[in-house]
């Protein structure tokens, strides 16, 4: 059941659903972590193998505006599963929890919860008949608290609870739903630094590699669930760092690429290969999503499944070994992760459902996190009306969506705080605005300056008040980041 304190009246049942129960599709949402806009060949990538996921969009669409919810881990997650974008969001920054109940030894606290009020698309989903099970990084609430996955609707989880868990591809413990479980007598922690001797790769791995793990339960779930609809939830590690692929992947990429070792200089951990470490763990995210297919080809349900692909934010900062300007990571765009420039924002985007979408098409429709909410519990034959998200379903058959009712806002707490806006073609950013002098905002035309080279705030100061003003008199106040320049108004 939905949160009793939710009312049943929000769950608005449609007169003629999309679908009818026999007809309802499988939902296979697949999250890459800190992947770049331009890191898949489908996106132009020249250098990193990821022939699967291009498969995906040979048999799908591309989406070439896609936004993340967030410009990091966290939040963007909370508005991607609630529909609920930043400037409503409950999470509106990563956090960390610094206690732990009496009893409880998790070697990792967790992130902010979500509370008992919050709605996720799990929850919807389930409502619907559908099974629901998460697989990977969660970060938004601990296995005891209100934002234990198993507790916001999903009915199996396995994985990465805390996100600081996940800096480490070969940890202690992963989650089993509400259980941790020990997978490394030996685990190797997610940072450290080796200033001199031979780096090598074998220093850094223990028995049990984390992702292959989280692969192998989803795979189970697929097998479980494989004769009734269900919703799979594939929040993978990868690529984020620390940097710990399998040796056959790093292999498969020229040794001329890395002529010194990362020494773990910058943060995580060091690798003998930086550059062809980093291409392997997107090998590696690329043989996960082709375990997946092959598993839903096996079943027989591949063609009844919906398949959707993105990132949760765009590509990392050069830390842990990236050189996100070696690979163009983001395609020339301006910015990486934490920032909202188009860099940090903007972020690859596949669908793939036989007999609904035309195989090999691209879509330039603007659309962001809080769409999958209205998209998805549409599809399951319900609809929650109150989401700051629009409904996909029409761009998947290559119609225009409907109108946004208000602009697409984000109000990021972190980094000194970051607040982004867009509507139609232009976007206004403004930064610093945690900071006691908030910096001047900047305006640009993102239809003719997608690389954001010309802030024209100055030569349009109406156009800038008027989306300040639809910022304020949108946004709600959350207790827990609180925001003195807005909060005041």
């Amino acid at each position: 059941m939905l949160k009793k304190n939710v009312s049943f009246a929000l769950l608005c049942l449609l007169s003629s659903p999309a679908f009818s129960a026999s007809e309802k599709p499988n939902i296979v949402f697949i999250l890459a972590d800190d992947l770049g806009y331009g890191e898949l060949g489908c996106y132009g990538q020249k250098k990193i193998k990821t022939p699967n996921i291009d498969q995906l969009a040979a048999e799908g669409m591309k989406f070439n505006y896609h936004y993340s919810g967030a410009p990091v881990c966290g939040p963007a997650r909370c508005v991607l599963l609630t529909g609920k974008n930043l400037a409503h969001a409950e999470v509106r920054d990563n956090g960390e929890i610094k206690t732990k109940p009496k009893g409880k030894e998790p070697f990792y606290g967790g992130q902010t919860p979500l509370s008992p009020e919050a709605v996720t698309i799990a929850e919807v989903l389930k409502e619907q008949g559908y099974a629901t099970g998460g697989f990977g990084k969660w970060g938004l609430g601990a296995t005891w608290s209100t934002g234990s996955p198993i507790k916001q609707g999903f009915d199996r989880f396995y994985g990465y609870n805390c996100q600081r868990n996940a800096h480490s591809f070969y940890p202690a413990y992963l989650d089993s739903d509400e259980q941790q479980v020990i997978i490394n007598k030996h685990p190797i922690p997610g940072r450290a630094r080796q200033p001199k001797g031979e780096v090598l790769a074998d220093s850094y791995r223990a028995e049990n590699y984390a992702p292959d793990l989280i692969l192998s339960e989803a795979v189970k779930f697929i097998a479980a669930n494989k004769d009734k609809p269900f919703f799979l939830y594939l929040p993978f590690v990868e690529p984020h760092v620390a940097m710990h692929p399998h040796q056959e992947d790093i292999d498969k990429y020229p040794k001329s690429w890395d002529t010194k070792p990362y020494r773990g200089q910058q943060g995580y951990l060091p690798h003998p290969r930086p550059r062809a470490g980093y291409a392997a763990m997107i090998t590696d995210l690329d043989n996960h999503v082709g375990t997946i297919v092959t598993k839903l080809k096996d079943e027989g349900i591949y063609d009844n499944t919906l398949i959707i692909f993105t990132s949760d934010n765009g590509a990392t900062t050069d830390k842990g070994g990236v050189d996100t300007q070696f690979f163009n990571s983001v395609n020339d765009l301006r910015g990486r992760k934490g920032s909202a420039y188009e860099g940090g924002l903007r972020v690859p985007m596949i669908v793939r459902w036989k007999g609904h979408i035309e195989a090999g098409t691209t879509n330039d429709t603007v659309s962001y996190f809080p769409d999958w909410f209205p998209t998805l519990t549409r599809i399951a034959g319900a609809d929650i009306s109150k989401s700051d998200g629009i409904n996909l379903l029409p761009a998947f058959s290559g119609q225009p969506v409907a109108k946004r009712n208000e602009p697409m806002f984000w109000e990021f707490h972190g980094y000194s705080g970051i607040i982004a806006i867009r509507d139609g073609k232009w976007k206004a950013i403004r930064r610093g605005i945690k900071s006691k002098k908030p910096k001047d905002w900047e305006l640009y035309d993102i239809q003719s300056d997608p690389k954001e080279k010309h802030d024209l705030a100055k030569q349009n100061p109406e156009r800038v008040q008027l989306l300040e003003k639809s910022w304020l008199s949108s946004r709600t106040v959350n207790q827990k980041f609180q925001l003195p320049l807005a909060d005041r108004e």
